[in-house]
């Protein structure tokens, strides 16, 4: 049909060959192929050159539309290669929304606005399944070792500190051991998983396991607990975004329980410049 439209556009094979850098005889042979395909006749000779019959003239007539569209495809996948355009499926963790999750959507916004990212906030389990099953282009986790069919770049190293009441006897320190902590009370603030993993493995290598007197798994109600005098509690940096008055928040050391962020994309996904860029944004917001 694009043949057929070079023919009509410029009246002759001859032209028409010149044109599409074809052979006058490869013109005639896609016409003919035309005409054998619709079962009429698409074009006719007038004089030394050719004029469309009317099965010809409208057949160029949907040429011409689809010549449009096939333009406008190849610039808008020139787009989605190139980065410019597509949509994200993000899924991410409360702590890590305001301090990684915002600013790196905002860049996108700024430098990228053909790009949609879509946020949804996840349990790991559930963000790690949605990556790998194709429900999701990228997780916020935080994993060590491995992930199953999932590839993890490292953002961030998330130091502990240490949440004390007011008048706790470490509280005027600028620091504190964590062994210094062994015979305290502890409220948890963590979700079996990763993070307290994170939290006793420091603790086991201080040579002790904590006495949690309290679950919370919430940062906000640990903090709470906490300046009520129950015990202390150890909280990721980001996790402090809000801090309660009633406590202090000191510096943990020897060791310096850490938890790493990453984020985690499927292995086997196509490129995606889009999802690239997402992660650079995301390394920014971390540095």
């Amino acid at each position: 049909m694009q043949v057929l439209r070079a023919v009509v556009g410029s009246g002759s094979v001859t032209a028409a060959a010149a044109r599409l850098g074809y052979t006058p005889s490869a013109v005639s042979q896609s016409v003919a192929a035309l005409e054998k395909e619709t079962g009429v006749e698409l074009l006719e000779r007038v004089g030394r050159g050719v004029r469309p019959t009317a099965a010809g003239l409208l057949l160029t007539q949907y040429a011409d539309a689809i010549g449009r569209q096939v333009a406008e495809a190849e610039a808008a996948l020139a787009d989605l290669v190139a980065g410019r355009t597509g949509r994200l499926g993000v899924r991410y963790f409360a702590t890590a929304g305001a301090g990684l999750v915002a600013p790196a959507v905002a860049r996108v916004r700024a430098e990228h606005p053909g790009v949609q990212v879509e946020l949804k906030l996840a349990e790991p389990g559930e963000a790690l399944a949605d990556v790998r099953e194709g429900r999701a282009d990228l997780a916020l986790l935080v994993r060590a070792g491995e992930g199953e069919g999932v590839r993890l770049v490292p953002l961030l190293d998330d130091p502990y500190l240490a949440v004390l009441p007011r008048g706790h006897r470490l509280a005027s320190r600028r620091s504190v051991r964590l062994g210094e902590l062994a015979d305290e009370a502890w409220v948890g603030s963590e979700w079996p998983g990763p993070c307290l993993d994170a939290q006793l493995d420091a603790c086991a290598v201080a040579g002790f396991r904590p006495r949690f007197v309290v679950e919370s798994e919430d940062y906000v109600t640990a903090q709470g607990f906490v300046a009520a005098g129950l015990g202390v509690a150890l909280v990721p940096r980001l996790g402090l975004g809000s801090r309660h008055p009633g406590v202090v928040v000191r510096e943990v050391r020897d060791p310096v329980p850490v938890r790493t962020i990453q984020a985690g994309v499927r292995e086997s996904a196509p490129a995606q410049p889009a999802v690239e860029f997402f992660i650079e944004a995301l390394r920014g917001a971390a540095e």
